[in-house]
């Protein structure tokens, strides 16, 4: 102690000043080439269009007050009016262009098709064999499972795909989105279904952030005896887990919010040629994600705790891709399919082609994370399928059904 207070006494006052005003300097020299990086980012960027900064009021909350389908579908319509009357009529001449979604007569104007995938549908069926609840992901609209309600309605089921709030319309939708408002549609979907098709199975297919979204209904339903519960749950690409990043993110949206820098509210500003997905995505859409999929575990932790009293879990069947890099593969496993109590639970992923995983075209970490799959012991409450080649050197895939080989697929 004695030396450390003789070393303070010979170091001059004068000193620590000056140090203190070079280490201030030096604060005042980062900050400012940090705003002028920023600013030079943000000139970068591409310019907000209409689109992104025009928040439609017509869109469905949780503060709606909208409890039924047919209720659901007279606000969309007035949300689809305005569309009209704030976006495509209000779209500049340096903006339109022969693929701009929002031009009218563009390639990409969705108003080219007869049916509009945008919007909420439902396919009826005479006798129904059973219900199917379509939802889509983030940034998606009811088209991208068009395909499969139109197969089923051929089979005899009662489809109903609702769209989601802030989706079909303008990203502009996803800036204020809160994953609560999609939890209320489905829902409203799962009532409409009901009163359709009775006791009757009831499926809801999840596609992306869709795949949380059924999990959260399912959880509920499973302590709210009042709401229907599903008969099965089918997933694509289940956004069970996401980035480690998302957590932070979110605090670049809020710091243009509060600066008044509106780009930095989007990870991405993209052209918006798709006419049924959006181009650009904003930050708060990721955050809703995070958030959705942390409520989803929460509700696992409470089911959990004690299963013997309650509605059995339905069971669960999900396809997935090992080269997904926007869900997680580990964490579809991890945090659900291990988590999830003995049933009837098959998840069905699908491998890349190893007859090219010799020569560098495929990232020795995807059959790192393979292999680690495999090897990992299973605790019996659910069947893992690999659509694979990975044991044949021929043009040959294999259904492997917990590291035997069941059954031989050619491709074509």
């Amino acid at each position: 102690m004695g030396l450390l207070e003789s070393y303070w006494v010979k170091v001059p006052w004068w000193f620590m000043g000056k140090a203190s005003r070079l280490l201030w300097l030096g604060f005042i020299g980062i900050l400012l080439v940090a705003v002028l990086i920023l600013t030079l980012y943000m000139n970068s960027l591409p310019s907000l269009s209409t689109w992104h900064t025009t928040i439609l009021q017509s869109e469905f909350t949780t503060d709606s007050d909208v409890h039924n389908y047919d209720a659901y579908l007279a606000l969309e319509e007035r949300l689809f009016n305005e569309l009209e009357s704030e976006i495509y009529a209000k779209v500049l001449s340096t903006e339109k262009n022969p693929i701009n979604r929002y031009t009218e007569g563009s390639l990409s104007n969705p108003k080219r098709w007869n049916k509009s995938w945008n919007k909420s549908f439902e396919l009826p069926v005479a006798n129904p064999k059973m219900g199917v609840l379509l939802i889509h992901g983030m940034s998606d609209s009811p088209y991208s499972l068009h395909a499969q309600a139109e197969q089923l309605h051929k089979r005899g089921v009662w489809v109903v795909a609702m769209r989601m709030p802030g989706h079909g319309t303008v990203p502009s939708g996803l800036l204020e989105l809160n994953w609560q408002d999609m939890a209320a549609v489905v829902k409203i979907g799962m009532k409409r279904l009901h009163q359709k098709v009775g006791n009757k199975p009831i499926h809801i297919i999840g596609y992306s952030t869709g795949g949380p979204l059924a999990l959260n209904y399912t959880l509920s339903a499973l302590e709210d005896p009042s709401l229907t519960l599903p008969s099965g749950l089918i997933f694509f690409s289940p956004a069970i887990g996401v980035s480690k990043a998302a957590p932070l993110a979110v605090w670049q949206s809020r710091l243009g919010h509060l600066f008044g820098l509106p780009k930095l509210e989007w990870n991405a500003l993209a052209p918006e040629y798709d006419p049924f997905k959006y181009g650009s995505f904003a930050v708060n859409a990721a955050d809703q994600v995070y958030r959705l999929s942390n409520e989803v575990q929460t509700q696992l932790d409470v089911y959990l705790t004690n299963t013997e009293e309650k509605r059995a879990f339905p069971p669960v069947l999900s396809f997935a891709s090992i080269v997904d890099y926007t869900v997680s593969v580990q964490d579809t496993i991890h945090k659900l399919y291990e988590r999830l109590p003995k049933g009837d639970h098959t998840l069905v992923l699908f491998d890349i082609n190893h007859n090219f995983s010799s020569n560098h075209l495929v990232k020795q970490s995807v059959v790192t994370i393979l292999q680690k799959l495999r090897e990992t012991p299973k605790n019996g409450n659910y069947t893992f399928d690999l659509i694979s080649n990975i044991d044949t050197t021929e043009r040959t895939l294999m259904k492997i059904t917990d590291h035997k080989a069941v059954k031989n697929l050619h491709l074509r």
